[in-house]
């Protein structure tokens, strides 16, 4: 008899008259709104703005989101096309399917644009962003357990997941993904409480690092680390997982891209060390512009 374990909800959406709202979708956006608070926090500090931020927001997450459709679609084609795919599932995107590297990617490519035409400091720009990521990311998983989807293997540790067998959630139908039978009370690596453990973690010491060695470390510094703190953990979290997933040499593709992604961000940190520019440099350029900013608009209003 098992006497300790974590449920799973019995429900993965509610109706509000005709709209159906699903958890994972406000877990993502409370992760958004967590992300953009704590980067609006750290570069008001820096010299910046509110404004400054939300415009950035509104073209990193949209982009941030295709991106992280399209590589889940480019890494899971048979989910959406062929004998047995469903091309519209492509946009249906409550049920599962951010590939955090696509949006990373896109959402970092918008933001680099947006910061380029308005002259903002990109570096700057992502060492304040790099805990709220992580943390945007923490909250994001949460929508996983509501969806009870992407947990690990078989465990009989006391803080093992338990799946319901009624409701709306995913996991009421996908006790085990890889076509074994699991006895019924099984218990599973709770996944996604691990990552979110392991991101609010890395959040807090990329923040105490970055208060310890501000005049020391290069901008950009910051978010090289957050990237080897990631995916440092996804590799062996990822491995727990137990969800259909293409392999290479026996070896899930997200836990090739993780190590390779790991080797890259500690080459872009010993190469920011080298060539980079002091936070303290750059932080003093993007109070010049807001400045320039806030002197263009008061002659707007006049």
């Amino acid at each position: 008899m098992t006497l300790a374990y974590i449920p799973s909800p019995t429900m993965s959406q509610f109706t509000v008259g005709p709209v159906t709202i699903h958890y994972y979708a406000l877990c993502i956006l409370a992760g958004i709104i967590g992300a953009v608070w704590i980067t609006t926090q750290r570069w008001n500090k820096a010299g910046g703005t509110f404004d400054q931020i939300l415009d950035i927001t509104l073209c990193a997450v949209p982009s941030g989101i295709i991106g992280a459709r399209l590589y889940h679609i480019i890494t899971t084609p048979e989910r959406f096309f062929g004998p047995h795919g469903d091309w519209v599932e492509m946009f249906r995107i409550w049920n599962g399917g951010l590939g955090i590297w696509g949006g990373v990617a896109f959402g970092a490519l918008a933001a680099w644009a947006w910061c380029r035409h308005k002259h903002y400091p990109m570096a700057l720009l992502a060492d304040c962003v790099a805990p709220g990521l992580l943390v945007a990311q923490a909250v994001g998983r949460l929508g996983n357990w509501f969806n009870q989807e992407l947990y690990g293997a078989p465990t009989t540790l006391p803080w093992g997941l338990k799946l319901n067998t009624a409701g709306t959630a995913i996991g009421s139908h996908e006790q085990c993904y890889d076509g074994a039978t699991c006895p019924t009370g099984t218990l599973f690596h709770p996944t996604f409480l691990y990552e979110m453990i392991w991101n609010l973690i890395g959040a807090a010491l990329l923040i105490w690092i970055g208060r310890k060695t501000y005049n020391t470390l290069k901008c950009g510094s910051l978010f090289a680390l957050y990237v080897m703190w990631y995916t440092a953990g996804r590799t062996w979290i990822e491995s727990l997982r137990i969800d259909f997933a293409h392999e290479f040499l026996g070896v899930r593709i997200n836990v090739w891209v993780s190590m390779a992604v790991f080797i890259l961000s500690v080459i872009a940190f010993v190469i920011i060390q080298r060539t980079g520019k002091s936070s303290a440099l750059l932080a003093e350029r993007l109070r010049t512009q807001s400045e320039l900013e806030n002197s263009k608009l008061a002659d707007e209003n006049n």
